[in-house]
């Protein structure tokens, strides 16, 4: 049998840990029979994108983005528009789809999922021109993350100090939606659009959400007093926000979001700038991903 080439692209600062001994837990763990294992380390902000456009033109059969989930967004939009196989070693802050795709987050036992190669394809979005997988929005949780890019305390905690300074003024805003064709006009501390269920650590957002059903969810967090922010917290660690009168949550695919004003967003928690108005599609079961087969995705024939 022919070995798969595959290439594990590291970014060395994701999640603020350090990866330089990731190629020899990889050698430790890959069953060698099957796998001509080759690495890559990313320099700056969109190297891993050049790097997988490079390898998905080569004789790469896989390609395993070991970072948080604007790492991921880098690679699997090459590796999409190639038709080749994405793997996940989650090393994030949040590690939102590998979560979801329940990828261990030991990295031993993540490199063990990919030598089973159980492979299913996934949906995946876009807003705008820009492709997302996990999750994309704006509101609080982008303007948190465009905050948050130029803070050297990268993580959970540092994350969560920087979101209740900036909660105390944020304003929240009035958006028009409409999604296939029906109109809605919301005031809004957030409007995420989820592919999967959670945002990362287990904090879910639209905890139905699949990434195998063609449908995107529109989850809007309404305008809330800020001694209710522990409610929401309960709703999204114990996965009921579906139930919460905090959230509204309203699936469909073709989705156009206008809002006051040129602000910032997010896509897959990295932080863009773009105009008052933003087009979301999805296309269906586009990215081919490497799961546990034990994670019980039902993909529609």
């Amino acid at each position: 049998m022919a070995k798969s080439n595959i290439l594990f692209i590291i970014n060395p600062i994701s999640g603020g840990k350090d990866k330089l001994k990731i190629p020899a837990i990889i050698d430790a763990n890959l069953d060698r029979s099957r796998f001509n294992p080759n690495y890559s380390f990313t320099e700056y902000v969109g190297h891993a994108a050049e790097i997988a456009e490079e390898a998905a033109n080569k004789n790469f059969d896989i390609i395993v983005a070991v970072g948080g989930d604007g790492t991921i967004n880098e690679i699997a939009a090459k590796v999409m528009q190639q038709q080749k196989i994405l793997g996940i070693i989650p090393f994030g802050s949040g590690n939102g789809l590998a979560r979801f795709l329940k990828i261990p987050m030991n990295t031993a036992k993540a490199i063990q999922v990919l030598n089973k190669l159980n492979v299913i394809k996934i949906d995946t979005g876009t807003f705008n021109d820009k492709f997302f997988f996990n999750m994309a929005g704006m509101g609080f949780d982008a303007h948190i993350s465009s905050v948050f890019v130029g803070n050297k305390k990268r993580g959970l905690s540092g994350y969560l100090k920087l979101g209740f300074k900036e909660m105390i003024n944020y304003k929240p805003e009035t958006y028009h939606i409409r999604i296939d064709g029906v109109g809605y006009t919301r005031t809004a501390f957030v409007v995420s659009v989820a592919n999967s269920s959670q945002y990362g650590n287990n904090a879910h957002v639209s905890p139905q959400a699949s990434v195998t059903d063609g449908l995107l969810d529109v989850c809007i967090i309404k305008s809330f007093p800020l001694y209710k922010l522990p409610v929401l917290a309960y709703h999204m660690l114990s996965a009921t926000t579906d139930r919460s009168d905090l959230v509204e949550i309203i699936k469909g695919k073709d989705i156009q979001i206008t809002r006051v004003e040129d602000a910032a967003i997010h896509i897959d928690g990295e932080p863009y700038f773009m105009g008052r108005e933003i087009a979301v599609s999805i296309s269906p079961l586009s990215l081919n991903v490497i799961v546990p087969p034990e994670m019980g995705i039902t993909v529609p024939e």
